[in-house]
């Protein structure tokens, strides 16, 4: 694959991530609670990618179990919560909003490996901060205040989800020291899905899954936005580094911005759309290189 083609790769993996809101929606107007739309996300994600895994590269799968804490972080503690997270922002609040919010992970990781990995903070990363809480404001409404119209609950769950969303890069920061990215994305799915499917409810709304609409959007969310997205993805990275793909990932919040605007015609005020470009700005600040810290790394 040429670095052009690798470039769409990534471009395509992230606004498919970016059209997710699509099929959540549909799948809350047949009754599915945020719970049950993460339990048959990561369920039908999770076998597809054993289904891949298992004829392209059989060794992916082998893992020690001892192990299990690494896809307990990866899979329960950051999928599971990050996924709920976003799913109830978007029931709450509107698409562009809570992938908007999403989008302050970038901050929170960068908070969390200047303290668990001695990164160092730099211009671009403290502007980058100051930036994404500006937007945040904007967004949610708190500049200009004029009176919180946005549901509460709804912000802090996409607060949220930014939250564990940045717990997954940290997770999978140690798990990937010993394991491949196909073998730590497989067992974080498995796992996400033995955490959340004995609790989700499904069989209280076995009778819609007898609607082949219901279907459609459950292959939506596993094999589109969730499976192939990670494919397309993973494949650009074999010849784009990772923080150019970071910052190629913006076209999701845009993705989802025009989604929320032509399918379901949610309207950004002229602020939350200043917010909006302010986050996806701090969020490319964040991953441009350096030329001087403010910060040193301690003697350890």
């Amino acid at each position: 694959m040429s670095r052009n083609m690798s470039m769409i790769s990534i471009a395509a993996g992230a606004a498919l991530w970016g059209i997710i809101g699509l099929f959540v929606t549909f799948l809350y107007d047949y009754g599915f609670t945020p719970v049950q739309v993460v339990a048959v996300r990561v369920s039908s994600a999770a076998l597809l990618l054993l289904i891949y895994t298992y004829f392209n590269g059989k060794k992916d799968l082998r893992i020690n179990w001892k192990d299990s804490h690494y896809f307990i972080g990866t899979g329960i503690i950051s999928i599971v919560f990050f996924n709920l997270c976003l799913f109830i922002a978007m029931e709450e609040t509107s698409i562009a909003v809570a992938v908007t919010l999403l989008y302050t992970a970038p901050a929170f990781v960068t908070i969390f490996s200047r303290f668990l990995f001695g990164e160092l903070f730099t211009g671009n990363k403290i502007l980058a901060l100051a930036i994404t809480l500006i937007g945040c404001s904007l967004v949610v409404g708190l500049i200009p205040f004029s009176g919180f119209s946005l549901s509460l609950y709804g912000v802090l769950a996409g607060l949220g989800s930014g939250f564990f969303y940045a717990l997954y890069s940290i997770f999978a920061t140690y798990a990937l020291r010993k394991y491949s990215s196909v073998t730590v994305t497989v067992y974080t799915f498995v796992f996400a899905s033995i955490a959340i499917l004995p609790f989700a409810g499904l069989g209280d709304i076995k009778s819609t899954f007898t609607l082949p609409a219901v279907w459609l959007n459950i292959g939506g969310i596993g094999l589109f936005s969730t499976t192939l997205a990670f494919l397309l993805y993973t494949k650009g990275l074999e010849k784009i580094e990772s923080s150019r793909a970071s910052i190629i990932a913006t076209i999701e919040p845009v993705a989802a911005t025009l989604l929320s605007f032509f399918v379901f015609r949610e309207i950004l005020t002229s602020w939350q759309l200043a917010g909006f470009i302010l986050v996806v700005t701090a969020v490319i600040l964040v991953q441009r290189r350096p030329r001087s810290p403010f910060a040193k790394r301690k003697a350890s």
